[in-house]
């Protein structure tokens, strides 16, 4: 009785999660309609690992980062350098191993990751607002705990 009440438990959970998944995909095509400079999910991840980096990376530390195929990631520095106003990353030669290509941001590449990390906070926040002080504790306590077990599955 009690596996099939954590299974129940887990499923609701699960279900919960996958719910406001769908929530934030609908909000983001909501938000998207007007915006200047748009990034993609891996194109804001690549940004990510460069902006959370202290030195330049080689593309495949990047492609290691965010988990994806080698002929995306290309794809990706690609349209990071060259479909955008401004190009948001720069690519050269590794100077210790001339087969590897170092990435490196741009001063508009920071600026576009960071407005669109801004954006998508500040909706986050008023949406945050409408909890409990006691439910905020606990959802920063569980997302905090989630993303651990996530983080930790993606490493294996």
């Amino acid at each position: 009785m009690q596996q099939e009440n954590d299974q129940n438990s887990i499923d609701a959970m699960a279900g919960e999660i996958f719910a406001l998944t769908i929530v934030a995909w609908k909000e983001r095509l909501k938000t998207r309609r007007g915006q200047a400079e748009e990034l993609s999910e891996a194109q804001f991840l690549t940004l990510e690992t460069l902006v959370q980096s202290p030195q330049n990376q080689t593309v495949g530390d990047i492609l290691r980062a965010i988990a994806v195929a080698p002929a995306q990631m290309s794809r990706l520095i690609r349209t990071l350098e060259e479909d955008f106003e401004q190009p948001l990353v720069t690519c050269e030669l590794n100077r210790n191993d001339r087969r590897k290509i170092d990435v490196a941001i741009t001063p508009h590449g920071r600026k576009v990751y960071q407005e669109f990390r801004d954006s998508r906070l500040a909706r986050t926040r008023e949406l945050l607002a409408g909890l409990s002080e006691t439910d905020r504790h606990d959802f920063i306590r569980v997302c905090g705990h989630m993303r651990e077990l996530y983080n930790k599955s993606f490493n294996e």
